[in-house]
């Protein structure tokens, strides 16, 4: 007993010393050894100020952690008994904060008494200055479950897990389910029945609540899954603003808790320091989005989820009526926040001692709906903490409950969209490969120029690494990743770009003939692929064209490799045939050679249609684009249409070429699909029904049978399917080698015309 109170005394000076550090300009040092009661010996050093006094103490005062008369830290006064419950102490009391830490000796992360409700006097100094916080606390556990039902934890936050421990929520989508789950709900549509306890009580199926403030839980996304996350789809992670930023005290005083509205003016503007200025942002990135449909697409991203937020509430109005049978209304100030409404004349319906009836006709889908709703409520700063995430989450929502989400937009354009593959297809494995991070993290880009953008090879000529490291998987990219800095709008300098095909390319070069930086050159940084025609040759190097080798895999140029396709026979991005010749850099009309930000703007990456009408009359939006012919009358695709446009044209191409792959491969011995959103793309089809074939775990079972010739065609039809936009970015290029393909795995091009070379 003595020895816990000589720690005990030995702690709270060591607090006392700790909370007296920011004293004064011109300190006395010391080194004070504080034991805590965990048994960890820490030696720091701090300052001891000789006026006394507590730092920061008249800031904290006026903070909502020191409005000690609000209802946070009141409610329970007139409770029986008059305490703060364990489940509510964490965040309610300094000692239930200090509880849950451990930094009063007790058991960490868990609350183990109550706390006397007299004693709930704000949330003090002592709560985040003590030796846990100080020494250990880095990483915090979160309400939610990841797919093996672990509890998630997200560390290395720093001095931000403070605020963290309890500015996360109290449920997720993991409790969701759960409640789902314990009641058996095979029906999602059906109004839920109450079950019975262990002692016979009838529990009901009851509405979830996020709680207040749940700041983390928003920022983080879906790395927490503090939203309600609908199956098949995929949602923001943490939102990363620009550096020195992206945490909880880089934007709010840690004693104050308000924002620094002057430092977010050196990005945003002198607008953001009016009242309601913040609520005014909206990222460039987002200029072509209606996220909520009313037309306006200059509002802030504030205004934008509280348009969705309106629409949700209305779907789920209509659905508790229409489906649950019984009106429901919500009431943000006034717990369980969704009420019943039977009579709906949209007043809260009373018992027999005049107090709301707490809605009563839960149906599961009804209770995701309302629970992400709640979730966009009770963190009112979500339009900057996270609003992707929540603008995803309202969305699906909407889209549950049966309301119209066709005027409405979930994604971002693709550079922004951290809620898609390219930026989320690694979460799991928590990192993202050396030969992916340059194009796929918002770090990658600027590291791998600075480094001299150069790319490594194997010996057999495949690309191996941009010269960079696995990291953490980031949400899109960011305004650093092309802009030297965040405030200002210089792109980063690009003379030149290396190809996989080993050629160094740039989009302009000066009267000696060398290449000196051009804006477009960062977009071909990664819009260029990852194969060539030499990295099929040298896979393919020694092997006779039509002998099955099970060495041979296939090899994917990977995802809108538009740069290759532009640059035609100077990248060599697509397969070509030897003995052939191909067209070079497209060159549009009398426009002459085009740069990727003519024809694209270069946030919303959307095609300037404008700038197509200009030079081709008729065209008012994208579906006139794709008719657009140029002069040639020729039939290349052998359909007898020489009125179609471009994109025709090589769509006929496409469906010849893949024709022709199944038919070889079945000559070859083994029948062969193809699925454009499933890698490795090409799949066995021994029966010939379309389907892959699955293994014994029910997976498709790759394709195996490759010859070299088969192998060149399935590269140059995969080629054509992911650049979308090849058809303009140089269309007759892409059909010379389809017409090639075609004709050496032996399909009829008797009918078509290959392009002639310009």
């Amino acid at each position: 007993m003595f020895k816990k109170i000589l720690i005990l005394c030995l702690t709270l000076l060591g607090l006392a010393l700790i909370v007296a550090s920011c004293a004064t300009p011109t300190p006395e040092v010391k080194e004070v050894k504080v034991e805590v009661t965990r048994e960890v010996t820490v030696t720091q050093v701090v300052e001891v100020k000789p006026n006394g006094g507590i730092p920061y103490e008249e800031l904290w005062k006026g903070s909502a952690h020191n409005a000690v008369d609000t209802e946070p830290f009141r409610h329970w006064d007139g409770a029986d008994p008059a305490e703060v419950p364990t489940a509510c102490a964490r965040c309610h009391t300094t000692a239930g904060y200090r509880d849950y830490l451990g930094a009063d000796g007790s058991e960490a992360l868990k609350v183990d008494k109550a706390v006397p409700a007299a004693e709930s006097q704000g949330i003090q100094c002592v709560a985040c200055h003590n030796p846990v916080t100080t020494f250990q606390l880095t990483s915090v556990a979160f309400p939610g479950k990841d797919d093996e039902g672990n509890t998630i934890v997200i560390s290395g936050l720093g001095d931000a897990a403070r605020c963290m421990v309890c500015h996360q929520g109290r449920e997720s989508k993991a409790s969701v389910d759960a409640q789902i789950e314990q009641f058996k709900v095979t029906d999602v549509d059906a109004v839920v029945a109450p079950i019975k306890n262990d002692q016979g009580q009838d529990v009901r199926f009851g509405f979830r609540n996020i709680h207040y403030f749940a700041a983390a839980a928003t920022l983080y996304g879906t790395y927490v899954k503090g939203g309600y996350e609908y199956e098949g789809k995929l949602y923001d992670a943490k939102h990363d603003h620009v550096a020195g930023y992206d945490t909880c005290i880089g934007c709010h005083d840690q004693h104050t808790l308000k924002i620094k509205v002057d430092q977010c003016a050196e990005c945003h503007g002198e607008g953001v320091k009016e009242e309601g200025g913040l609520q005014n942002i909206r990222m460039p990135q987002a200029s072509a989005w209606d996220y909520d449909g009313d037309g306006n697409v200059e509002e802030g991203m504030y205004y934008e989820i509280q348009g969705l937020q309106e629409s949700l509430l209305a779907a789920i109005q209509a659905y508790a009526k229409d489906t649950a049978g019984a009106g429901i209304v919500y009431d943000p100030a006034a717990y369980p926040y969704f009420l019943l409404d039977a009579d709906g004349d949209g007043q809260p319906d009373k018992n027999d001692q005049g107090a709301n009836i707490g809605y009563n006709a839960w149906t599961a889908r009804l209770l995701k709906a309302a629970y992400n709703y709640q979730v966009s409520i009770k963190d009112p700063g979500s339009f900057a903490h996270g609003n992707k995430y929540i603008v995803q989450l309202l969305y699906d929502s909407i889209e549950d409950m049966g309301g119209d989400v066709s005027g409405l937009a979930r994604n971002d354009a693709g550079h922004f969209a951290g809620n898609t593959l390219p930026f989320r297809d690694w979460d799991d494995a928590g990192l993202v490969p050396f030969r992916c991070v340059k194009c796929h993290t918002a770090s990658g880009l600027p590291e791998f120029i600075q480094n001299g953008g150069t790319v490594v090879f194997d010996s057999r000529g495949n690309t191996l690494t941009a010269g960079l490291g696995a990291r953490a998987p980031t949400n899109g990219f960011a305004c650093v990743t092309c802009h030297e800095q965040a405030t200002k709008p210089e792109l980063r300098q690009v003379a030149s770009v290396p190809f996989p095909s080993g050629a160094t390319i740039g989009f302009e070069k000066d009267a000696d003939g060398k290449f000196v930086p051009n804006d477009s050159n960062l977009c071909i940084e990664c819009h260029q692929g990852r194969e060539s025609t030499s990295s099929v040759n040298n896979a393919l190097r020694g092997k006779d064209a039509d002998t099955v080798d099970a060495a041979i895999s296939f090899k994917n140029i990977h995802y809108f490799a538009a740069g290759a396709t532009l640059f035609g026979d100077l990248a060599k991005g697509i397969y070509q045939y030897d003995g052939q010749k191909y067209n070079g850099q497209f060159k549009h009309g009398d426009l002459g050679p085009t740069e990727c930000k003519q024809c694209h703007n270069v946030h919303e990456l959307e095609v300037k249609v404008d700038v197509c009408a200009q030079c081709h009359k008729g065209v008012a939006g994208i579906e006139d684009v794709y008719k657009v012919r140029g002069p040639s009358d020729a039939d290349f695709d052998g359909d007898g249409d020489v009125a179609e446009g471009i994109k025709g044209e090589l769509e006929g191409m496409q469906a010849a070429l893949y024709e022709a792959i199944k038919a070889y491969a079945t000559k070859a011995g083994a029948g062969i699909t193809y699925n454009a959103g499933a890698y490795p793309y090409f799949f066995v089809d021994k029966d010939g029904d379309g389907q892959a074939d699955k293994d014994d775990k029910g997976a498709n079972i790759r394709y195996n049978a490759f010859t070299p010739r088969l192998l060149k065609a399935a590269y140059n039809y995969q080629y054509s399917v992911k650049d979308p936009g090849a058809f303009t970015h140089n269309g007759q290029y892409v059909i010379q080698a389809l017409y090639d393909s075609i004709k050496d795995i032996g399909g009829n091009v008797s009918q078509m015309t290959r392009p002639e070379v310009k």
